[in-house]
C-alpha cells in the first residue's frame, strides 16, 4: 500500500497537480507547513469519482477511456488514485488506519449477522 501510495502521488506531483499554476509554488507539505492543497476540493474530486461509479453501475456501461472494462472499475480506481493521491500529499498513515479499520470492524456488534437481521440491524 505505501508503495502504491508513492507511486501515484508521486506520479502525480510530476504532472503538476501538487504546484500553484498562478505563482508555480509547491503545495506539497514541508518539514515545517503543512500542504495547501484544498482538502475540500480533494474530497469531492473523490467523491465525484464514486458518482461515475454509480452511473457506470447503473447503466451497465463500459468505460469510454478503457473500454475493454466496465465504468464501475475504472471510476472506483480512479477514487483509490485520487485517494492514495492525498494521503501521500498530506502525510497520511492510511494504510495503517485500514489495518486499525479492518481490526476494528471485526469486532463491531453492528457488523455481526445476527445483529444486521433484527428489525432495527445495520441493513447495508
Amino acid at each position: 500500500m505505501k508503495d502504491l501510495i508513492k507511486k501515484i502521488h508521486e506520479q502525480n506531483v510530476k504532472a503538476g497537480w501538487w504546484t500553484d499554476l498562478q505563482t508555480g509554488e509547491s503545495l506539497q507539505s514541508t518539514a515545517t507547513e503543512p500542504a495547501k492543497r484544498n482538502v475540500p476540493e480533494m474530497l469531492c474530486l473523490v467523491h465525484s469519482e464514486i458518482s461515475e461509479a454509480m452511473e457506470g453501475y447503473r447503466k451497465n456501461l463500459m468505460d469510454d477511456k478503457l473500454p475493454h472494462r466496465p465504468m464501475l472499475e475504472v471510476e472506483l480506481a480512479d477514487a483509490v488514485i485520487r485517494i492514495c493521491d492525498m494521503a501521500g500529499g498530506l502525510g497520511l498513515d492510511l494504510e495503517g488506519a485500514i489495518h486499525e479499520k479492518l481490526a476494528f470492524n471485526a469486532s463491531r456488534a453492528d457488523h455481526k449477522i445476527e445483529n444486521r437481521v433484527l428489525e432495527n440491524g445495520k441493513k447495508f
